[in-house]
């Protein structure tokens, strides 16, 4: 057994805190690209509607009816105007002009347009990280094993995993419209691991001292990272239901900022692929924890407080991925579905830990 380092300890506390600042400059920038974009956007749209109707205006005397030589050759020239299919073509349907620019690219790709407060946003974010894996490094020299033995090193080690998953996607998709969401869940996580669930560097309860906590925690942190992303997909799916569904019945247009994020679906279909990969993870985590249980306590199952919690978090999401490719539960019942799930994570890993008593009371409160 390696003995404390408090100096390590002390140097990751002010890591963390380091951390957490450079994450809410982070926030207020990814805040910032929104909102630019978002009166960008408009402007460009009261410009183009602007030139659209100054060149329908200066444009329509110029056309000329079919049999308008009647007229000139002494016909009337107040017989009705007769149009064919070119004339119509210069014509943009409501729906199609309305429907323009509505939402950002379904694939998420990144677009040609350089969006400078979005860059500062993910450069301060990917700084932020590296002084976040400082900190969870230097803990985890301090106590001299893996840095998740309690609430507190649980998740701090969850939001830098969360804010890397993250940043990896990055690389090959425009998900910066997350950014505000994301970091501000790591943030409140950080805040929270320091305010209410802070515990001093210590070694770990002998039951915990096992290999199986790096293999079964760090599948759980991973999967959880996963979740809080689709969490955050999910919410912003209902919101852009709900707007696209004003727009489309003719009302007000009053969130120009999530012209940034995709449509409804498109989100809910990424949402869906990333929860069925922590699903797999979260499958391992549970089968990871009954064999450690077997090894420390005798049982694979004990119906501890814990463990149960668990199971149910396995259930709401096989529900979730069932319902969503057998029984046609799409659109906002399977978005409030994933909420439901994860909700149900964050109660497993804050209530359960601090207010029931079990086997796993390990939160270090």
């Amino acid at each position: 057994m390696f003995p404390i380092n408090e100096t390590m300890g002390q140097y990751s506390e002010l890591f963390m805190l380091l951390a957490a600042g450079t994450y809410t400059v982070a926030f207020i920038a990814f805040a910032w690209d929104l909102a630019k974009s978002s009166k960008m956007l408009r402007a460009v749209d009261q410009k183009a509607a602007e030139l659209s109707a100054s060149e329908r205006s200066t444009a329509e005397p110029a056309r000329v009816p079919v049999g308008a030589g009647v007229g000139a050759a002494g016909g009337s020239s107040d017989a009705p105007r007769l149009t064919g299919p070119a004339d119509r073509a210069e014509r943009p349907t409501s729906s199609a002009a309305d429907g323009a620019g509505l939402t950002a690219d379904g694939g998420m790709r990144y677009g040609s347009e350089r969006r400078v407060p979005a860059r500062v946003a993910v450069a301060l974010a990917v700084l932020g990280a590296a002084i976040h894996a400082a900190g969870v490094i230097t803990r985890g020299f301090g106590a001299g094993r893996v840095p998740w033995g309690n609430m507190y090193e649980f998740l701090t080690t969850g939001a830098f995993v969360a804010v890397a998953v993250f940043l990896l996607v990055l690389i090959r998709r425009d998900l910066r419209f997350l950014g505000t969401f994301v970091i501000g869940l790591a943030i409140i996580m950080l805040v929270a691991a320091s305010v209410a669930f802070w515990t001093p560097v210590g070694h770990l309860v002998p039951a915990l001292q096992s290999y199986w906590l790096l293999i079964h925690v760090s599948i759980a942190v991973l999967s959880s990272a996963l979740f809080t992303l689709t969490f955050a997909m999910s919410a912003l799916q209902l919101v852009q239901s709900h707007r696209q569904k004003t727009v489309a019945a003719g009302g007000k247009d009053k969130l120009g900022f999530m012209r940034l994020v995709p449509n409804a679906l498109s989100l809910e279909n990424l949402s869906y692929r990333i929860n069925a990969i922590a699903f797999v993870g979260w499958t391992f985590t549970l089968m990871f924890g009954a064999i450690w249980a077997e090894k420390a306590w005798g049982r694979f199952w004990g119906w501890d407080t814990k463990e149960v919690w668990t199971f149910v978090i396995w259930v709401v999401y096989a529900g979730y991925l069932h319902a969503r490719a057998t029984r046609g539960w799409t659109g906002t019942r399977a978005a409030w579905l994933s909420i439901v799930g994860y909700l149900c994570v964050v109660f497993n890993f804050t209530i359960v830990n601090q207010f029931f008593n079990g086997l796993h009371s390990y939160s270090g409160l």
